[in-house]
């Protein structure tokens, strides 16, 4: 099965709202939008000059996944989604381009910051750890070993940049200076249950999710908190194969820290306008879909023949 890597897509049908590191964002009416998930990637706040194979799909069809699971395991849980569909406002064509890459969703007032949730201390939380004792600020237990899990899953949210800015780590209490006292605590319960809930599923098929990024948006109708955007996918999310973990040293990944240590190792980090060798962009392809697999029970070729069938 092969598909051609699409970096840019133009709707011409429908007027283009924002254009992130990989979605693009377009209005189909008042209370709806079109996400369209491209196979741009990025690592360390900057996008690739290429793109990886299938990416757009595997994220759009992982998040519905998601989604589907989270409302049935967690009563009451609001989303965003409502079709995997192309809405019928393109063109023939357009929809062909679209298809299995796009959502229709409800469009809602979103929170600014980035909503992170950590079960196992890594990453930056690492970093800061070694040097301080704290993550994003909060005192942590002493002794804890690189990959080592958190004893409870923690909340250590950031802002939420501008594309091409860096977001920035901040506390629990900035976040609510932010949002606003009344909705603070429930986006910190929800996404602690989320991250809980999705962990134990995970965990089940073989997958550590280790740290995870989450947005939530307002329904000013109903004053409802709703997740948004993407879910625990490998762009958003650390996912650690459970059958290799071992806590005091750095992981065995199906996400973009395969591409993020190329990076570091070929003094690339953060430098515009790389692009990555084929190989590089095709094992990270193929650990996507390992995760895919992993969480869903098929394919990412079997999932794209149903829906299209």
């Amino acid at each position: 099965m092969s598909a051609p890597v699409l970096t840019t897509i133009e709707l011409t049908s429908l007027p283009k709202l924002a254009s992130g590191k990989v979605r693009d964002l377009y209005s189909l009416d008042d209370k709806t939008l079109l996400f369209v998930t491209t196979d741009r990637i990025s690592a360390y706040d900057v996008i690739m000059a290429n793109g990886v194979p299938f990416k757009g799909a595997t994220l759009t069809q992982l998040t519905a996944h998601w989604f589907g699971v989270l409302t049935e395991r967690i009563p009451g849980l609001k989303t965003h989604f409502l079709t995997l569909s192309p809405p019928a406002a393109l063109s023939p064509a357009e929809r062909e381009l679209v298809r299995a890459r796009s959502m229709q969703v409800r469009k809602l007032k979103v929170f600014p910051i980035e909503v992170i949730v950590r079960g196992y201390i890594t990453g930056s939380a690492w970093k800061e750890y070694q040097k301080t004792g704290t993550v994003h600020g909060l005192a942590q237990p002493a002794g804890l070993q690189e990959c080592s899990p958190f004893p409870e899953p923690i909340y250590t949210p950031s802002t939420k940049a501008e594309l091409g800015q860096h977001d920035e780590n901040i506390s629990p209490e900035k976040a609510a200076e932010i949002v606003g006292d009344r909705y603070a605590s429930r986006i910190e319960e929800l996404a602690l249950k989320v991250y809980k809930t999705a962990a134990e599923y995970a965990r089940e098929r073989g997958i550590i999710i280790a740290d995870t990024k989450f947005e939530f948006g307002l329904d000013e109708e109903t004053d409802d908190i709703v997740l948004i955007d993407e879910v625990l996918t490998p762009d958003s999310s650390r996912f650690w194969p459970a059958d290799r973990y071992e806590a005091g040293r750095d992981q065995d990944s199906f996400d973009k820290q395969y591409l993020r240590n190329w990076l570091t190792k070929e003094g690339l980090k953060g430098k515009e306008g790389v692009a990555m060798p084929e190989q590089i962009a095709a094992a990270t392809a193929a650990r996507y879909k390992e995760a895919f697999k992993l969480l869903t029970g098929k394919t990412l070729e079997e999932a794209l023949a149903q829906l299209e069938g």
